[in-house]
């Protein structure tokens, strides 16, 4: 069984097993233990402090394996980026030069390096281990992070955006950095990477040209790459679209890869979910009952937050005494729910 709980401490070594195979293909997950550590000690800081309203909180959250007790995958969610260190992007607006005496006016794209996200939440730090990688355990390990948030509204941005990384070559060199970025830094893609990924975007963000970029300077392979993720995140960009993320001209200022976004009301999986009762039955859920409807279900806890996709009958929820103890819920407690498209998750 694949449940979905908040990321502790006892979890660090498969964190780190996670941030290695990614061969550092995340930002926010590099191999760096004592990075790996502080997502750790965010998370259940975060959990355990009371929140009006969402500042500088991060949560993590992880997949795992009840019967291996292994981690097999890690997503996250930032209360709002920007708040302790600036968060940049570019943004692709038209420049207009004319001239009146010749009567000729031109509109040129130019990347403007903003902030526009300041205050923004994030999903972030998503990754499944290669062996684990399937349509059901990535919507699992992607929307059961959604259900935590429409649990805990108060703790969240209205606005949501998400950073999908660009593409890259198979030496892992990205054509926008080696454009643009490595001109002004003594380091390559890989590198510069991975600092950010254990400090903060902006120290090399404040070394990047604050005028604008016109696009039709860069090379050709470079602006092919604007606004374009890199082939082992297009369905997660898939998944997000269907959620109602859009992209909206925001690019990451290292590889170019597209940034989306939502309101975070109008997510599918927050608005679409319903909380009901749950019962306990001897026989509960089966897996393997194709005639039920495939549903994520979650508890309504904080701290102890769970999350399972089942089959079962979303008009009366019955759990096994097995899967209710995963859960962490008594017969009657309150669970979320959200009935899934089996189309989604591969089924025919």
């Amino acid at each position: 069984m694949l449940i979905f709980r908040p990321l502790n401490y006892a979890d660090i070594q498969d964190l780190e097993r996670l941030a290695v195979v990614s061969g550092g293909s995340m930002t926010t997950l590099p191999a760096n233990r004592d990075h790996l550590s502080e997502l750790i000690g965010q998370t259940q800081q975060s959990l355990r402090k009371e929140v009006e309203r969402g500042e500088q909180e991060s949560y993590h959250f992880v997949l795992e394996d009840t019967d291996s007790n292994r981690i097999v995958g890690v997503s996250g969610i930032d209360a709002a980026v920007g708040l302790g260190s600036p968060f940049y992007s570019y943004r692709i607006d038209e420049v207009v030069h004319a001239s009146a005496e010749m009567q000729i006016h031109n509109r040129i794209p130019a990347l403007h390096l903003c902030q526009d996200y300041t205050g923004a939440s994030r999903f972030c730090t998503l990754f499944l281990d290669k062996d684990w990688r399937s349509l059901e355990n990535l919507h699992l390990l992607s929307r059961a992070r959604m259900l935590f948030m429409a649990q805990n509204p108060e703790r969240f941005s209205p606005r949501t955006l998400a950073e999908l990384q660009g593409p890259v070559d198979e030496d892992n060199r990205s054509p926008f950095w080696e454009c643009l970025g490595k001109h002004f830094f003594s380091m390559d893609f890989a590198k510069a990477n991975y600092l950010t990924g254990i400090n903060s975007k902006s120290f090399v963000a404040d070394l990047m040209p604050h005028y604008p970029v016109y696009v039709p300077l860069l090379s050709e392979e470079a602006q092919r790459a604007l606004g374009q993720p890199r082939p082992d995140v297009e369905d997660i960009m898939c998944l997000l679209e269907s959620e109602g993320f859009k992209y909206r001209g925001y690019v990451d200022i290292f590889d170019g890869g597209p940034t989306i976004e939502a309101r975070t009301e109008d997510i599918r999986s927050i608005s679409d979910s319903r909380l009901t009762q749950v019962r306990i039955a001897a026989t509960g859920a089966k897996d393997t009952d194709n005639n039920r409807p495939w549903i994520m279900i979650s508890n309504t806890k904080l701290l102890d937050y769970r999350c399972l996709m089942l089959q079962l009958d979303p008009k009366d929820p019955q759990l096994s005494p097995e899967q209710a103890a995963q859960l962490l819920v008594t017969d009657s407690d309150q669970v979320r729910l959200l009935a899934l498209d089996p189309r989604e998750l591969g089924h025919k």
